[in-house]
């Protein structure tokens, strides 16, 4: 088997295990995380223990001995001369008591060699010492000759003494280094189980935060989705505590639910909207009729009735298009990106409020200039039909409407103003929000439904741009539509125009046109 083939069983053996095995609650899991975190911590604190009680138990015997050892030299080196002193009193005086006190004090020297040599066994001054020690383990009863021939032996049996007494210290000096470098291997071996022990608990413990946070970010991702309308037929499955995922299947429910309500009224919106349509243009065609005399002259009185229920219809109309338009926005959240040319999509939006303009007898002043941009046509244009809708309708009769594009690097701005009254500041926080009305009134027989704008902004969102209402020191009225260049289009998009260069003032200053249109 392949090394990736061993990654992939083992991984589907991990994924197997994590579904079978599952915390009964999330308290369960935060406490086996606890406990399973601190386990290398408990072992480390266990290991550490058993070492430094070792290394006491040591240093406490190595210092036990080291006195006993010490202070068996130094008795040597006292009962060698005591030994002496005893001999050459009797050679002089030859007391029997001086004798008994030599042989005591030899007994004592033989018994702490006898201690001493599994110590000094190999060290050639002890040897030395104890062979002559067995010269002068017994005091001879003899002539003034023969004791001055031992006494002789005395010589050199202190200084053999004091030579072991110094190679005992040698030796316990030895040991004492030997102790000290266990310890430092013992503080090392502590720091590398430190090291790999304490990684452990923090790999361990970032695991179980994986564990316990996967489910959390998998219910967020599944509440982000039913938020921006993605109802997912087949939602991920929450892995983790009982809790969360039941949680899960809440939201599953609740997907599933809010699909159906979508579901009916979308419908219900299809309906209605065949329902409405029907009768509505059975209405403005009669009223059409009317209105070209087709069933007879009308006196000045009648066309100002027929004239009032066409307006009406035509107002119910609008109404239920931009209805329509609004639902149709909410519930489509996807962009199709191509290269359009902005002065082309103004003069089309133009075209359609050309009647109403001229009605309005307003001076338009629009760009030809062609200016290639990459973005949402289809949005960018219900923008501007919106703005320029707004301000037919808001705007002063003989009025002006100036439409103003510049760009600079990645970003095109796009103000649309015109002559009226400025916009009261109670309502320019509530500008765009669905279905507010302000204080201004609409010039006009036909009434507003307030989502107008309320679409035009949603639609600047959508493609990661701003609608704004800004000051302008030529007109009192100005919204300004911002929108950066779309990063890619879509698969299988057309382009409108090839890229044009993008052009500045000197300085970085983006260059502004606005054109004349008669």
């Amino acid at each position: 088997m392949t090394p990736m083939g061993i990654l992939h069983r083992a991984n589907s053996m991990t994924t197997e295990l994590s579904r079978r095995w599952r915390p009964r609650s999330l308290l369960q899991l935060v406490l086996l995380a606890f406990v399973v975190v601190m386990l290398p911590i408990a072992v480390l604190m266990f290991q550490a223990g058993q070492a430094l009680s070792q290394l006491s138990t040591l240093a406490d015997q190595s210092a036990r001995e080291a006195v006993e050892e010490t202070r068996r030299a130094r008795m040597l080196s006292s009962l060698a001369l005591q030994m002496e002193r005893s001999a050459r009193q009797y050679a002089v005086i030859e007391e029997e008591g001086l004798r008994d006190i030599y042989n005591q004090k030899a007994r004592q020297f033989g018994e702490l060699l006898q201690q001493h040599e599994p110590l000094m066994r190999d060290n050639p001054d002890f040897q030395s010492l104890v062979e002559r020690f067995r010269q002068l383990r017994v005091l001879p009863q003899a002539s003034v000759d023969d004791m001055g021939m031992f006494l002789q032996r005395f010589s050199g049996f202190a200084s053999e003494s004091d030579a072991v007494r110094d190679a005992t210290n040698d030796l316990i000096d030895t040991r004492i280094a030997d102790i000290r470098e266990q310890a430092d291997a013992v503080k090392a071996r502590l720091w590398m189980q430190t090291a790999a022990l304490v990684s452990a608990s923090l790999m361990l413990m970032l695991f179980f935060t994986w564990l316990i946070t996967r489910p959390i970010r998998q219910l967020e991702r599944r509440i982000f989705g039913l938020g921006s309308g993605d109802h997912s037929d087949t939602p991920t499955r929450i892995q983790g505590p009982a809790e969360l995922v039941q949680l899960g299947e809440r939201l599953t429910w609740l997907s599933g639910r809010l699909s159906e309500l979508e579901a009916q009224k979308q419908q219900f919106l299809r309906h209605m909207s065949h329902e409405l349509k029907t009768p509505l243009a059975s209405v403005r065609e009669g009223t059409s009729l009317l209105s070209d005399g087709v069933a007879g002259e009308l006196n000045e009185r009648q066309s100002e009735v027929v004239r009032l229920i066409d307006e009406n219809g035509q107002e119910l109309q609008t109404l239920i298009e931009q209805l329509l338009d609004y639902n149709l926005l909410q519930n489509s959240r996807r962009m199709k990106v191509t290269q359009f040319d902005v002065a082309t999509v103004i003069q089309e939006v133009l075209s359609k409020h050309r009647l109403a303009l001229d009605n309005k007898g307003m001076q338009v002043r629009s760009p030809h200039h062609p200016l290639t941009w990459q973005a949402d046509r289809e949005r960018t244009a219900r923008v501007l039909d919106n703005l320029i809708s707004n301000a037919i309708a808001y705007g002063s009769d003989g009025g002006e409407l100036v439409i103003r594009v510049a760009h600079q690097r990645d970003w095109l701005a796009l103000d649309v103003a015109n002559s009226g009254d400025p916009i009261a500041e109670s309502d320019r926080e509530h500008l765009f929000e669905a279905f507010y009305q302000g204080s201004a009134r609409r010039k006009g027989p036909l009434k507003g439904s307030g989502i107008g704008l309320s679409v035009a902004a949603d639609c600047a969102r959508l493609q990661d741009g701003q609608l704004a209402l800004v000051d302008d020191t030529e007109l009192p009225v100005c919204f300004r539509l911002t929108l950066p260049w779309a990063s890619a289009p879509v698969r299988g998009a057309q382009y409108d125009n090839e890229a044009a260069p993008d052009e500045t003032f000197p300085g970085g200053e983006a260059r502004k046109e606005t054109w004349s249109v008669r």
